[in-house]
């Protein structure tokens, strides 16, 4: 019997908070159609997540949670903010459904409109399906009910999401990949080569292949000798398919992950970016933020921390993240 491998663990909640980031508007299509059809796409929104910090109940949210708040504008003109709250933990969590009415209500106290709250549900329980949350004392009740996603519900759904092209699609793959995936490198291996080339059959322009390409990766972990097997596959079907995408980010992938050292100052950095951008220029300086995330040298970064906290004018600032992006 041959010596068992060393798994890699997993992330899920860094991928999806960011494919939330970039992606909402096919979030919401691809999971909350309803609540994406309500909402004024041609305005813009922004996602406030520093508030949302402030009304969450404590000692609630930890590792397997990723919590986003978007204010946005619904068809018919209200102001609205939509709470969007995706569970991505491996767990059942008995209170789930009394935290996403906690968020709801507190919320509703704060602006005096009552949110839309959402949730995915990513665990490994078909059963697990917390929809509503309900209290009664004498006499009174209260009834909350929430919409849900169950990813497990897409088990089984390979052939059509494959060539959905709503990014979402890739990445519930990548996670149900993940989960099934589990104890098995040689088949997660297999499954995140096969995501990654299908990636170039969605009809996909350079930038979002890229993103997706970055969330897959990050998410399907593998160990060093399995990661540097698959970069070769990688390497390959470049090679065979004349692909134009990977070469100008295979350091990224290969940056992302190995030395985690490494990725720790990169993520840090990248949020000190982020945090900069917003106090300076709002949701005009956190819209870069995809830009900045493609590039791959650390000093690179450091340059553009320097860059973001000098400079004064936007216009300027966007130039000077495109050089370095370039």
């Amino acid at each position: 019997m041959g010596e068992r491998e060393e798994e890699a663990e997993c992330e899920f909640d860094g991928p999806w908070k960011e494919a939330i980031e970039l992606f909402f508007e096919p979030f919401l299509q691809f999971f909350f159609p309803a609540v994406c059809a309500a909402i004024d796409w041609s305005r813009e929104y922004e996602f406030l997540d520093k508030e949302l910090e402030k009304i969450t109940p404590d000692s609630t949210t930890g590792k397997g949670t990723v919590d986003k708040l978007a204010k946005l504008w619904l068809l018919d003109g209200q102001e609205r903010r939509v709470f969007v709250h995706v569970e991505v933990q491996s767990q059942v969590q008995a209170e789930f459904a009394e935290r996403m009415y906690t968020y709801n209500h507190r919320l509703r106290d704060r602006h005096g409109k009552m949110p839309v709250s959402v949730a995915i549900l990513g665990d490994d329980r078909f059963g697990w399906r917390p929809e509503q949350f309900d209290e009664t004392c004498c006499g009174c009740d209260v009834r909350f009910r929430f919409p849900t996603a169950k990813l497990l519900d897409y088990t089984g759904c390979e052939a059509e999401l494959s060539v959905d092209p709503n990014p979402f699609a890739a990445v519930t793959m990548a996670h149900l990949k993940t989960l099934e995936t589990r104890g098995q490198p040689g088949s997660r291996q297999e499954w995140k080569l096969s995501l990654i080339k299908g990636l170039y059959t969605r009809g996909y322009d350079r930038e979002r292949v890229l993103l997706l390409f970055r969330l897959i990766d990050w998410m399907m972990a593998l160990p060093p000798p399995r990661r540097i097997a698959f970069e070769a596959d990688i390497k390959a079907y470049e090679e065979e398919k004349k692909v134009p995408f990977i070469s100008p980010t295979e350091q990224l992938w290969m940056d992302r992950g190995i030395e985690t050292g490494v990725e720790k100052g990169r993520s840090s950095m990248l949020k000190s970016i982020e945090s900069v951008l917003a106090k300076r220029f709002g949701s005009d300086g956190v819209a870069l933020m995809p830009t900045v995330r493609l590039m791959a040298d650390i000093d690179d970064l450091g340059e553009i921390q320097i860059l973001v906290a000098t400079e004064t004018d936007l216009d300027s600032l966007v130039k000077g993240i495109e050089n370095y992006a370039r």
